[in-house]
């Protein structure tokens, strides 16, 4: 029985080979498995957590190609759907030898996007301890936003700890007064949010960490801790009970690709939750995911296993920590 449970709109990413050409100019191009919720789903599976995940993809090569991989990283699929009528979501990333790489996206009207609630009625929540939500998947249709708060509202019910993660996509939104709004009201329904600065400046209009803490704090009775991710200083938690704290960032020796970065935040974050350790150190295993994701190319492909993170711990560098 799998202990933790995603949803989202699992896609395929095909990266560019030719280094620092344009996606218009780029010709040869390698298929990885993508999609923030996966990104995730793969990173705590990984750390050998039993993980399930819930979408739905077209009945077509890319669709096959997520399951399978998703089936090799040890994910339950038995939640995923097949839908002929609709085609799988995939995008294109280029390769840049140093910032934020260039993307274009290809899942407009995508199966994942025509998703509805009444397609998970048969979903067991028996033993599942943490809920990774994103604010990708309620954007992508009113089908889907109608189907997040379904969800998030079963998951209320039943007790189960749920982690929400902004991951604003503005393009996948009418306006940004509707992502600000809708986006702000999803987050009231979880126990933890993790907004970035960048996100919270966005969705509340401040920098400061502490008040972008305190917003979601005090928006919601349910809402009782924030980690704000600081980038390459770290993140911000502050807690309902008055519990608040830098936690650094690790340094690393080069930055090849940021994109899966907050995912492997999250990946940090909850599998950490999941094996009962104190919030602060969970933050603290979440600062060095994201730290070594940056330096791969794809966007899981630096999500470390159990071994690989208790070597990046006790590496001369950062000996001392937890892992």
């Amino acid at each position: 029985m799998a202990e933790f449970l995603t949803i989202g709109e699992p896609l395929v990413v095909l990266a560019s080979q030719d280094k620092d050409k344009s996606l218009n100019e780029a010709k040869i191009f390698e298929k990885f498995l993508a999609g923030a919720e996966l990104n995730v789903a793969v990173g705590i599976s990984r750390l050998e957590h039993e993980v399930a995940y819930i979408s739905k993809v077209g009945d077509d090569p890319f669709g096959n190609y997520i399951i399978e991989a998703a089936i090799k990283s040890g994910i339950d699929v038995s939640h995923f759907k097949k839908d002929s009528k609709y085609l799988t979501g995939f995008y294109m990333k280029e390769l840049v030898s140093s910032g934020d790489p260039e993307v274009a996206y290809f899942r407009k009207n995508s199966a994942a996007s025509n998703f509805s609630s009444t397609e998970f009625k048969d979903i067991n929540l028996n033993g599942v301890k943490l809920v990774h939500l994103s604010g990708i998947f309620p954007a992508l249709s009113s089908t889907n936003l109608e189907t997040f708060k379904v969800f998030n509202s079963q998951l209320n019910e039943a007790n189960i700890l749920t982690v929400f993660d902004p991951n604003l996509r503005p393009a996948l939104w009418e306006s940004r007064k509707k992502m600000i709004e809708v986006t702000n009201e999803l987050a009231r329904g979880s126990q933890i949010i993790l907004p970035g600065i960048n996100e919270g400046e966005q969705l509340m209009g401040s920098r400061d960490p502490e008040k972008i803490a305190d917003f979601y704090l005090n928006q919601s009775n349910l809402t009782h801790t924030v980690v704000v991710k600081l980038g390459a200083d770290g993140a911000f938690l502050k807690t309902k009970d008055g519990k608040k704290i830098i936690v650094p960032g690790f340094k690393v020796k080069k930055v090849v690709d940021t994109v899966g970065a907050g995912d492997g935040f999250a990946v940090g974050l909850e599998s950490a939750l999941l094996e009962e350790w104190p919030i602060e150190d969970a933050v603290n295993r979440a600062c060095a995911v994201g730290a070594l994701a940056v330096q791969s190319h794809g966007d899981s492909d630096g999500y470390p296993t159990k071994e690989e993170l208790i070597d990046f711990f006790n590496s001369d560098e950062h000996f001392g920590n937890c892992y």
